[in-house]
């Protein structure tokens, strides 16, 4: 009953049903606040030589975009996503990928995951979100999405990359080629998909895909990689195994920036931390 109440009497609660584009960007726009704004341009190094330089926001908190996304994924057609992954707002273009993230979750229910209506839908998603993977273009916006998208994607039947198009694979070369094609693209948010995504298939229990993007990354000049990285090694040894994580620091301590290595390390007690340190 809070929760509802809540809801009614939310001052970012849209007046009607808005099922375009065009709407959710005029209230969205209708909500800006320039302090909140010149926050988040400092805080997401908008600055000329910084990693998220030019890009523009209207100063709205991710709750605020969660509740207009609450609101209006189930309405809007998925054709009118493009409209906000394309938009110079940052906070549109979350709220586009919020709504990926909405509908391809309740197309990846138990009950639907194996349903032929449900994996075209689910695919259809996921092709868009890689189409337009380059406008994700900050590391908020790749974490909040690429973990719930092609980290759920790949632990589920696809029937992308299948040439008869009728039996949906669960393990598909396609969707190895997917992430690779992200990790050695040259666009520093395609790699870092291509590494957080695997905070998905670890936390259902398969360290393989992080393993495998770590290494790949491994030598990554970026500090934005060298976080994700060891974050991913770090969630993969919580969730599935502290001895496959120290195997793999064994392996590559000697190689591995003081950066990652902090962060892979960070669930472990001081002695062990001090060693691998060390």
């Amino acid at each position: 009953m809070r929760h509802s109440l809540h809801y009614l009497c939310s001052p970012y609660r849209m007046e009607g049903i808005m099922t375009t584009a065009k709407e959710i960007i005029a209230h969205m726009e209708s909500l800006k606040n320039e302090k909140q704004r010149e926050v988040l341009m400092g805080f997401f190094k908008t600055g000329p030589g910084e990693y998220g330089e030019g890009d523009e926001f209207l100063g709205l908190k991710v709750p605020q975009t969660r509740e207009i996304v609450k609101q209006v994924w189930k309405e809007v057609p998925l054709d009118e996503v493009p409209e906000l992954l394309q938009n110079k707002w940052h906070e549109v273009r979350l709220c586009g990928l919020l709504i990926l993230v909405a509908k391809f979750e309740a197309l990846a229910k138990k009950s639907h995951e194996q349903d032929l209506k449900s994996v075209h839908a689910r695919d259809g998603i996921i092709e868009m979100y890689l189409h337009y993977a380059e406008q994700a273009n900050n590391w908020d916006l790749v974490d909040l999405s690429a973990p719930k998208l092609l980290g759920r994607w790949i632990m589920l039947p696809t029937l992308l990359g299948n040439s008869a198009n009728e039996h949906p694979s669960l393990y598909s070369n396609y969707k190895r080629q997917v992430l690779d094609n992200l990790a050695h693209s040259n666009n520093l948010w395609k790699q870092r998909m291509s590494m957080v995504c695997t905070w998905g298939t670890s936390h259902q229990g398969d360290p393989s895909w992080c393993l495998r993007y770590a290494e790949m990354h491994l030598r990554h000049p970026h500090d934005l990689m060298q976080k994700a990285v060891g974050w991913m090694l770090r969630e993969m040894g919580k969730q599935v195994s502290m001895d496959l994580l120290r195997g793999f620091l064994e392996q590559h301590v000697e190689e591995m920036p003081r950066t990652t290595l902090r962060y892979a390390i960070e669930k472990m007690d001081d002695k062990e931390r001090r060693y691998w340190m060390g």
